[in-house]
């Protein structure tokens, strides 16, 4: 069956080893956790609750550190914070973490100075310098990125036993930018009213709420590189079924979405929850006929559709797509993605994305879902915890001149931490009392 986007190892002996140690190896996250996250994207389906993805576009193993993890926690239970008290349904958080270490690639090659070298296809494959050495495929690569996987995942459920999201204490959660950000009185006045709520909740009942003391954080994916995705699917013999266990919530993207492709009919066989990518390129034919192979039984909670086609699109290309939806009676969350469409290339060649065009695009997903008579149930984002300078715009005005400042995506732009709190306080305002 024909697999897009797959490395090509040259040594296939060590290449087996290495998938059959990793196929004996403990799955890195439980059946319960992806049932419960099931149960929760279903609960977002019927518009009872709203889901935030928000992590790397694509996590570097040097970046498996304390500091960067919690950073990362930190700007999604704070983003979380804010879409709570403006929306007023609970939030779901997805993290792009854990295990987002593979990235499809346009060009087999990339070509410097006349020199062609298999293209980067991130850690889990090869490596980014730019010599022949470091871009041929490395199976022990796939080990390392479990293990990181698990490192991560690890000690992120054990910040949060430990009541590092505990609501009664959400300034633990806060960031450097609240102390200079123009948004900062606000997002203080947002965590005074949630204090004083549980405060008066808590007099009330004459206990505690125990239930605010801990915020679950699931994982997220793009199920990419189909080997590694194989080695840790089992087949649970409690639930009849067969689960990739890298992640909780595995995605398809558009390059990788062939009907008759390795990576949907892998998808088929499988009980996660899973997002697919959908955008500019795809047609009503293709989207019906991939929600009918991947969700036969129209399972609640089983399907996201992520939608990314950038702002000048988005108002042409997704009606139809929603229309389409309707057609089927399939049940499905849609989540926008309003980063992946507005990428562009500054004058030297950087690749940015502008926040006006971020947010143009978001506001502009809201509108055309409840024109359509849709619920747009989530956001998608390309965020860190960090203070880069990737993405121009935003409360700070980030110009071109600025990007090289701190420039530390080796693929995709990200949305720095002052940026993705201005999106969640945008969303929350932009929902504010209108009934989604």
């Amino acid at each position: 069956m024909n697999a897009q986007q797959q490395p090509s190892y040259p040594d296939t002996a060590a290449l087996e080893r290495v998938i059959a140690d990793l196929s004996r190896l403990p799955p890195i996250v439980t059946s319960w956790e992806i049932e419960a996250l099931k149960s929760l994207i279903a609960k977002a389906q019927r518009g009872e609750a709203f889901v935030l993805q928000g992590g790397d576009c694509a996590e570097s193993f040097d970046d498996c550190t304390s500091e960067n993890i919690v950073a990362k926690l930190k700007i999604l239970l704070q983003m979380s914070l804010v879409m709570l008290y403006g929306l007023k349904k609970p939030v779901v958080r997805v993290g792009r973490m854990a295990g987002q270490y593979a990235k499809p690639r346009s060009a087999d090659t990339e070509t410097r100075d006349g020199t062609s070298l298999p293209s980067f296809r991130g850690d889990l494959v090869n490596r980014s310098p730019f010599t022949e050495g470091d871009r041929v495929p490395d199976p022990q690569l796939i080990l390392r990125g479990y293990e990181r996987a698990a490192l991560t995942l690890n000690f992120v459920r054990s910040l949060i036993d430990g009541g590092f999201a505990d609501l009664h204490h959400p300034e633990y959660w806060d960031l450097d930018w609240v102390g200079h950000s123009k948004m900062a009185e606000s997002y203080h006045e947002i965590v005074r009213s949630i204090s004083d709520s549980l405060d008066f909740l808590e007099s009330i009942l004459d206990r505690a709420v125990h239930q605010t003391q801990r915020a679950d954080i699931y994982a997220a994916h793009e199920g990419l590189h189909l080997l590694y995705e194989q080695a840790q699917t089992r087949y649970l013999e409690h639930r009849k079924r067969w689960y990739n266990l890298t992640t909780h919530f595995p995605w398809i993207g558009m390059r990788t979405a062939q009907i008759d492709g390795a990576h949907v009919e892998y998808f088929r066989g499988i009980a996660n929850p899973i997002g697919i990518k959908v955008g500019s390129g795809m047609t009503v034919e293709w989207l019906q006929n991939l929600l009918r192979v991947l969700n036969p039984n129209n399972e609640p909670g089983r399907i996201t559709l992520i939608h990314r086609f950038g702002a000048k699109a988005i108002e042409d290309g997704l009606p139809p797509l929603i229309s389409a939806v309707r057609e089927t009676g399939a049940p499905v969350l849609w989540v926008c993605d309003p980063m992946h469409g507005n990428t562009e290339s500054t004058a030297d060649g950087t690749k940015t994305r502008r926040f006006d065009n971020i947010v143009a695009e978001l506001e502009s997903a809201f509108d055309v879902h409840e024109k359509m008579g849709s619920y747009l149930g989530g956001v998608h984002l390309e965020l860190t915890g960090e203070n880069v300078t990737e993405c121009t715009g935003g409360a700070r005005g980030l110009t071109d001149k600025d990007l090289a400042r701190a420039y530390k995506s080796t693929v995709d732009p990200r949305l720095n931490y002052e940026q993705a709190m201005e999106v969640a306080m945008r969303i929350a305002g932009l929902r504010k009392g209108n009934g989604q």
